[in-house]
């Protein structure tokens, strides 16, 4: 719907309810009251708007407009509340960039429609949605006078919040194998990559292994020298790609609006994840490096 608000105009999504949408949508008011049944009954121009369409209208989501009058789509509504901010929902939606009215008000003065599109309905718990679902298809069926087999000659959808979570999850966890299966495989490059450099590193430096030996170091001595720079070595590549993706997020943030959270809990698995690679993978150059001979050491060139 196009609304407007003194010399701001803007686009935002309208729906026409019941009373019963603040219980059956878990919404409340922050500010000002929702319509009540005698505003519904006389298809009063009165609508309850979210934060969102403050912002578009105002620049700041803070903005109380209870009170106020807003043109939709060229009639004047009286802002009589402010919905509860609830931030984006699943399908990845704005769920405050919404207005409510009176469903009598939008059928009747906006939309002229004599039909609705959809209903919500909220069950008393979760395993009675089954139930509710099959009764509500019996009660369209009926009232549509539709004839079997069912569901092919349904004229409607039926779908439950269990229902749409479900495939969410399904999406996430595919998305999450993905990147899971890139980590991995760029890990186990990254991991190579140190193993090779620790190798040529034992390669250069042999006679410097062959001194600390003869000086009466020993072969945990030497490993624990590697690995400890094998370490040190996957823990500042760690700390490049911390900084890189801190960084991303952060300008994510400032292009696109998203509100993003760098977790310190993550930063700390990252760095013990790098270690963990490092030392994984410098265990062959070290112990190489620990089984050379001093003597065979000190003739190297």
């Amino acid at each position: 719907m196009q609304i407007r608000l003194g010399g701001a105009d803007a686009t935002t999504n309208l729906t026409g309810s019941t009373t019963d949408y603040p219980l059956v949508s878990n919404s409340s008011v922050s500010r000002g009251r929702f319509f009540t049944a005698a505003e519904t009954d006389g298809s009063q121009k009165v609508c309850v708007i979210g934060v969102t369409v403050a912002e578009k209208l105002t620049g700041d989501a803070a903005t109380d407009l209870t009170g106020q009058t807003i043109a939709i789509n060229r009639q004047q509504f009286l802002v009589i509340g402010m919905l509860t901010s609830k931030g984006v929902g699943g399908p990845g939606q704005d769920q405050d960039d919404s207005i409510l009215a009176p469903i009598t008000t939008a059928m009747r003065r906006i939309l002229n429609k004599q039909f609705i599109n959809a209903l919500s309905v909220r069950c008393v718990d979760a395993p009675t949605m089954l139930l509710a679902q099959e009764q509500i298809s019996n009660f369209l069926r009926s009232r549509h006078h539709l004839q079997p087999p069912f569901p092919a000659n349904d004229d409607f959808n039926v779908r439950s919040s269990t229902e749409l979570m479900a495939r969410v999850q399904s999406i996430t966890g595919t998305m999450t194998s993905l990147l899971s299966a890139v980590a991995v495989i760029s890990l186990l490059v990254g991991g190579i990559g140190i193993m090779n450099i620790m190798l040529v590193s034992v390669t250069e430096r042999t006679r410097e292994i062959g001194i600390r030996k003869a000086i009466g170091a020993t072969p945990f001595d030497i490993r624990l020298q590697f690995l400890i720079e094998s370490a040190i070595l996957s823990i500042l590549g760690g700390v490049v790609g911390i900084g890189t993706g801190v960084g991303g997020a952060i300008l994510l943030a400032k292009i696109s609006g998203w509100s993003t959270i760098v977790s310190p809990a993550s930063i700390v698995v990252a760095l013990a994840v790098s270690a963990g690679i490092g030392i994984f993978f410098g265990i062959y150059p070290a112990s190489k490096a620990a089984a050379l001979h001093p003597i065979d050491a000190l003739h190297y060139e």
